[in-house]
């Protein structure tokens, strides 16, 4: 049994605790979009180091809409610089819904590139020629973030060109202030286009976890954006991505985010991971109701808020080995064989969720048979959260109640643990001062 389904069994939880809210409507404005399946419902996280958890409709296609927004916005930073790019669309919180008349007095500029008159100029940015068309470049973008090629919903895109004279009419009202930078039929056109891409939760997370990790997709290792334009697109998301209700969503559940209208959400945790949600019924601000709920309580459970502070990326475990590997206490074994079975996995520093999740994918790698005794060494381990200690006690749970012995050296006594001899026998986690004790307990040396 799998260590680190402790993370996808969070997720399930949660899956299942909002799976019977269905307040919210389906945006009816894009007909096309009316006819989503209004109980479809996944969440969706990919770390830092490219591990993938999922429940639900992970794997349900839909199209981005306004969550494609920052990522286009970081293709503009990318090519033109944030300077530039500022002159065009400013980076304010505007405080109003996504579909608002929010222009600047005096310049035209939309307030941020998170709401659609901002959108709209920032895709028109994206330098169109002959040999590389604007969309393609767009196309491309996404795909990258994405991990995978992906394609545009024509029924969505022709939907959306049918019924979006809102969109037409914000183009045209910008465009007679002086900045929007090409035709106005040709700018909504792509960006209609734009909207229309289609992905899954999964893919989602993905694109948020690459903002998350840098630029660089944590999949593929595909630098897709420099890291300076990643951040600048974090904190755009972090302060106007949630339209007017970003200010509420920093404060309560703390990351940077982005909704759309599809039913699409996604959050970065940076340097930690990212975070997704599909789910169609929509609140009035246009979010989805079960994504918001979810993500919210997701945050509250495993200490996800942006102003804690998370674990050294990278840092965390320090050695996977078999116990024959290692030195041993003592003089050498005559039997080698018992100690080449023992998984030894070591872990150092402060752990919160983050490093949790690494040190419990690090526990199914050293286990490629998924039946050897482990040991954990938490002898240099500074610090457990209550998170942490939750979720390693649920993984190290799962190894022991499929019949392998299950030893921690947890000198500090951090997770707690019953020692030999005590409790349930071996179908539990036992604790032990020294590794070198966790290591005879699980060959059958020492005492249990």
């Amino acid at each position: 049994m799998s260590a680190a389904e402790a993370v996808t069994e969070a997720l399930r939880e949660l899956h299942a605790r909002f799976v019977p809210l269905r307040e919210g409507r389906l945006a009816e404005y894009i007909p096309q979009l009316a006819r989503s399946d209004p109980d479809a419902f996944g969440l969706a996280l990919i770390s830092m180091d490219g591990h993938r958890y999922g429940a639900g409709d992970t794997a349900t296609p839909f199209t981005l809409q306004s969550v494609s927004k920052p990522f286009v916005y970081a293709l503009a930073l990318s090519l033109l610089g944030l300077d530039e790019v500022g002159r065009w669309v400013n980076a304010e919180p505007s405080g109003e819904a996504y579909n608002a008349v929010s222009l600047e007095p005096g310049t035209g500029r939309p307030d941020n590139a998170m709401v659609n008159a901002g959108a709209i100029i920032t895709t028109a940015l994206i330098p169109d020629t002959p040999g590389v068309p604007g969309f393609d470049r767009v196309l491309d973008c996404l795909s990258r973030f994405a991990g995978r090629r992906l394609d545009v919903d024509e029924q969505v895109y022709a939907s959306e060109a049918a019924t979006g004279d809102r969109n037409r009419a914000l183009a045209y009202l910008i465009r007679s202030t002086g900045p929007l930078p090409v035709d106005p039929v040709a700018a909504v056109d792509t960006y209609f286009r734009q909207c229309a891409v289609r992905a899954t939760a999964m893919d989602l997370a993905a694109m948020a976890a690459t903002l998350a990790h840098g630029g660089v997709n944590p999949l593929t290792g595909d630098a897709v954006v420099p890291e300076p334009v990643a951040a600048q697109v974090l904190a755009v998301m972090a302060t106007c991505g949630m339209y007017d209700a970003s200010g509420d969503w920093l404060l309560r559940v703390g990351l940077p985010a982005k909704s759309g209208v599809s039913g699409g959400l996604i959050a970065a945790g940076p340097a930690r991971f990212g975070l997704a949600t599909y789910s169609p019924r929509l609140d009035p601000t246009g979010t989805s109701v079960r994504g918001r709920a979810a993500l919210g309580a997701l945050s509250e459970r495993l200490g996800l808020h942006l102003m804690y502070n998370p674990a050294l990326a990278g840092s965390t475990v320090t050695l996977i080995a078999t116990a024959d590997e290692l030195p041993a206490a003592g003089p050498a074994p005559r039997d080698r064989a018992p100690r080449e079975r023992v998984a030894v996995v070591a872990a150092q520093g402060a752990l919160d969720f983050t490093a949790a999740e690494r040190v419990l994918y690090a526990l199914d790698e050293a286990r490629p048979r998924g039946t050897e005794p482990v040991v954990l060494d938490l002898a240099e381990v500074t610090g457990v959260d209550r998170v942490a200690r939750a979720m390693l006690g649920g993984g190290l749970g799962r190894i022991a109640a499929a019949g392998a012995r299950t030893a921690v050296a947890d000198p500090a006594h951090r997770l707690a643990l019953p020692g030999p001899g005590e409790g349930d026998g071996q179908a539990a986690p036992r604790g032990f001062a020294t590794r070198a004790r966790a290591v005879a307990w699980c060959t059958g040396d020492g005492p249990g």
